[in-house]
């Protein structure tokens, strides 16, 4: 403390009227805060307080005084927070695309405990679908990008490969749950609801249904992610997305995602890119370190789950 406690206690007594109420909301005895007042106003030569049958009224010298404790208390307030600041990461700006599913996934969660550790650093989340997300990359509308299938451009650079595979997303209780891979000859037996075609993701399940003797016809298609995981939680079908997309809806028991059985399985390679020649700023550098660690944790999670293969590595 920068100052006595005298005046902590004379500013909580004019706001109650009660030495008994300011020691209560001080959590310190009676006794102490009047021997405190008293040596004040001693020292002062002039009583602060009139002494009132149900409690205590400020004298005009008490007026005055408690005019300059509350300016005081309240310039010692913001000497508080400066010093906070100090203490803080340097203020920035961190602007990031990704697909749909992931900022529907796993990404709100990991940019909340971002924000929790670094509060001034300010986040700007975009996201656009399949082959869209570099485009705002290389045209310096946001300074990273999380995708999936990004192919080699020009004028890119990669932060971080992590090698994801798709699998089947069916509701809990389905006939096809079970310990291991589902073979995928099973699957388009069933309702499906799938990706648009155009998609990256429906051209990586395009890959996978094509070593199939059958044609499949889904009942729905959407390019959006989070109606496939509605849907099949109403139970209108099953759907093929990758474990990050269902991450969240898997750890609380609303889905279940079981990887497709060989042959058939497919991959996504997930990239964390940014411009060639365009250095990051030291907001931007923290939060990338940050986003590769919880990615790199996201992977583990799934191996233990056996939802990715324990071979599965990420490139950093």
């Amino acid at each position: 403390m920068l100052h006595s406690r005298k005046l902590l206690y004379i500013n909580e007594i004019a706001r109650s009227g009660s030495i008994r109420k300011a020691a209560a909301r001080l959590n310190v005895a009676s006794s102490a805060i009047n021997r405190q007042i008293l040596a004040l106003e001693e020292e002062m030569g002039a009583p602060l307080f009139e002494r009132l049958p149900r409690g205590l009224r400020l004298t005009a010298a008490g007026e005055l005084c408690i005019e300059h404790i509350r300016e005081v208390l309240k310039n010692y307030e913001r000497l508080e927070g400066r010093i906070r600041s100090l203490k803080m990461q340097q203020a920035g700006k961190v602007r990031l695309v990704t697909t749909v599913g992931l900022a529907a996934g796993p990404l709100p969660e990991i940019i909340a405990r971002f924000q929790s550790e670094h509060p001034r650093v300010f986040m700007q989340l975009r996201n656009d679908a399949g082959t869209m997300t570099v485009n705002p990359v290389l045209s310096g509308e946001v300074d990273i990008g999380l995708g999936f299938n990004i192919p080699a451009t020009p004028g890119i650079r990669t932060l971080g490969n992590f090698d994801i595979p798709i699998g089947v997303v069916l509701p809990p209780g389905h006939h096809l749950i079970g310990p291991g891979p589902i073979n995928l000859a099973d699957i388009v037996q069933e309702r499906l609801v799938l990706a648009q075609q155009g998609t990256s993701l429906r051209d990586v399940i395009n890959l996978a249904l094509a070593r199939l003797d059958v044609h499949v016809e889904p009942v729905l298609e959407t390019n959006a992610s989070e109606m496939l995981k509605k849907l099949v939680k109403s139970g209108a079908g099953l759907t093929i997305l990758n474990p990050l997309d269902v991450i969240t809806e898997c750890r609380q028991g609303e889905l279940v995602f079981r990887p497709i059985a060989e042959p058939h399985a497919r991959h996504q390679p997930m990239k964390l890119f940014a411009r060639a020649r365009a250095p990051l700023d030291s907001a931007t550098s923290l939060f990338v370190e940050y986003l590769l660690a919880e990615l790199a944790g996201l992977v583990q999670e799934l191996q233990a789950k056996g939802h990715i293969a324990a071979s599965a590595s990420a490139a950093m």
